[in-house]
């Protein structure tokens, strides 16, 4: 049997909870099922059989990593590539690119299509109008908070996406 999994780095509360609400209030349906979150690998199908082995190189991947501080300031968009709004991260992007490279390498998951790009969407796939409304409305938002650790979620058909595990950063202890 196939899991698809995620791994990312979710937004604390109360940060979290507040921009999944403005994006429902957008009419993103994704806000359902889509907690806040920076992706690190997108969903990526794994055998359910393999799961443990996912788990045991994500520890694996945390350990040599320490915290980071993390700053969400202002939105951007992928326009006209991809109908995306997004909250910029600001401060640790490099911390967040290091982090994604290594769990991509280790787990060896494909190459993306795209140039990894560290944000938090808000708005995907809605009409012109409600982009520019999530792009403006969001444009002061900013919040800041350390980074200890990143989650692998699994897309359950019904919830979507949940938490699975946390895995720390630094050294076991």
């Amino acid at each position: 049997m196939m899991l698809t999994i995620g791994v990312a780095i979710a937004i604390p509360e109360p940060f979290g909870s507040q921009l999944r609400r403005r994006r429902a209030a957008f009419g993103d349906p994704m806000a359902e099922t889509v907690p806040s979150h920076v992706t690190l690998i997108p969903p990526t199908e794994v055998t359910e059989a393999g799961f443990d082995d996912v788990c045991a190189t994500l520890q694996s991947v945390a350990t040599v990593f320490h915290p980071f501080s993390m700053r969400l300031r202002g939105t951007g968009t992928f326009r006209p590539v991809s109908p995306v709004v997004f909250i910029a991260v600001s401060e640790g992007i490099s911390g967040t690119e290091v982090l994604a490279k290594a769990v991509q390498s280790d787990l060896g998951t494909p190459e993306s299509e795209f140039l990894f790009h560290p944000h938090v969407t808000i708005a995907h796939n809605l009409t012109d109008d409600l982009l520019d409304r999530a792009y403006n409305e969001l444009a002061d938002f900013e919040c800041a908070f350390q980074v200890n650790g990143f989650h692998l979620y699994l897309h359950e058909d019904e919830q979507g996406w949940a938490p699975r595990r946390e895995f720390l950063l630094g050294p076991a202890v």
